[in-house]
């Protein structure tokens, strides 16, 4: 790895170790050969060296936001040059500091508190509890700008927050139906804050029940098809009796650590979800079994040895695959993720009460008895119907 670090000095030279060390002991040399010379990251990195100064997250936050940039962060981080951080989180702090400082001042003074004190704050505790998503990143996101739509919208009528009436507001939310999630939490902050009238309401949208289903004897022929059908990718036959079983989102089936699954005394495989390890059926333990030993990950370098490696592995150690590949593959080979979720979730709550359906699958209780209430008032008729 002697290219990588010929020209590194000072500081670099000697954090760059761990990342040389590993690269030369990568189980494909060819990869690491063919990456030093023709990606771009290799040359940014090799850039970085030469340079001389400490590699640190803040020189990264600094440079373009290119896959290139990521890249390099991500192999720094798996190597243990850099220490690891919330990553969805860093993007929302840099993405919410350049958008305040670009809105007018009037908004940026009702937006700004309202991003920092309440949406970022609220997103360094989910982070800290490690439960912090790229989807809820960007929830966050799509809320600062609604408010910031809100208060573009305040300004154009020539109203301020302490003038706002009910009718305007009910009116504001009429016009932008799309936005009443957002506005709501906004007006809820700026109550809090005294900043509006503590009369002022927004009642929530009423949950969007869903109306995409499988039938139980589609649902069950392709759960048979991923425990059975050894033409599919072994990952999608993973991620698709997961969803099918356990209504299990891909967001989260994509983060599952290796360590979650465990082989209990009695021989039997389960997978801990959320806090409660979960008996698997047997085809499906051994499947994990076979993807825990023999996954092929596209990263050119083996996994830290005090991290847990991911159940699927992404192109570096500190990464797990794509959601977006997981998603193309699933459409590509004929598995719906939404309707078999939206089965499987309605079969969980007619089985078993809402709370411990809340409890293994790890969703709100108040969502799973959303989902028993709407099975118990809908499901039937449904059935008897047939899907359209």
């Amino acid at each position: 790895m002697g290219e990588l670090l010929a020209p590194a000095r000072g500081e670099a030279a000697r954090q760059l170790r761990p990342l040389a060390e590993a690269l030369g002991a990568a189980p494909y040399p060819r990869s690491v050969l063919s990456w030093l010379h023709r990606h771009s990251a290799a040359a940014l990195l090799t850039g970085l060296a030469a340079e001389g100064q400490a590699l640190t997250h803040e020189m990264l936050d600094g440079l373009p936001r290119m896959k290139s940039t990521r890249y390099v962060r991500e192999l720094l981080v798996g190597t243990g040059v850099l220490p690891a951080r919330q990553e969805n989180l860093a993007r929302l702090e840099a993405w919410s500091s350049s958008f305040i400082g670009g809105l007018p001042p009037g908004q940026a003074r009702l937006v700004g508190p309202y991003a920092r004190w309440h949406i970022v704050r609220d997103a360094r505790r989910h982070a800290a509890r490690g439960s912090y998503s790229p989807r809820a990143a960007d929830a966050d996101v799509r809320g600062i700008r609604t408010a910031a739509a809100f208060t573009a919208w305040l300004d154009h009528e020539d109203l301020g927050l302490a003038e706002l009436t009910q009718a305007d507001l009910d009116r504001y939310l009429t016009e932008h139906p799309t936005k009443h999630r957002g506005t709501r939490a906004f007006i809820r902050w700026a109550i809090s804050r005294r900043l509006t009238d503590k009369r002022l309401t927004a009642a929530a949208p009423r949950w969007p029940f869903p109306s995409d289903f499988l039938d139980t004897d589609e649902l069950d022929a392709q759960l048979s098809r991923c425990l059975n059908d050894t033409a599919l990718p072994r990952e999608v036959r993973i991620a698709g009796a997961l969803s099918r079983l356990y209504a299990l989102p891909l967001t989260r089936i994509v983060t599952l650590t290796a360590d979650r699954y465990t082989q209990g005394a009695d021989g039997h495989g389960y997978l801990t979800l959320e806090r409660n390890p979960v008996l698997l059926p047997p085809k499906l333990a051994r499947l994990i079994q076979e993807q825990i030993t023999g996954a092929i990950g596209t990263s050119m370098i083996s996994p830290h040895p005090e991290s847990p490696p991911f159940l699927m592995p992404g192109r570096v150690p500190s990464r797990h695959r794509s959601l977006n590949w997981l998603y193309t593959q699933m459409r590509e080979h004929g598995l719906p993720v939404r309707r078999a979720r939206n089965t499987a979730m309605i079969e969980a709550v007619t089985r078993l009460p809402p709370t411990v359906v809340a409890d293994l699958l790890g969703i709100h209780p108040g969502t799973a008895d959303s989902w028993a209430r709407y099975a118990n008032a809908s499901w039937a008729a449904y059935l008897a119907t047939g899907p359209k």
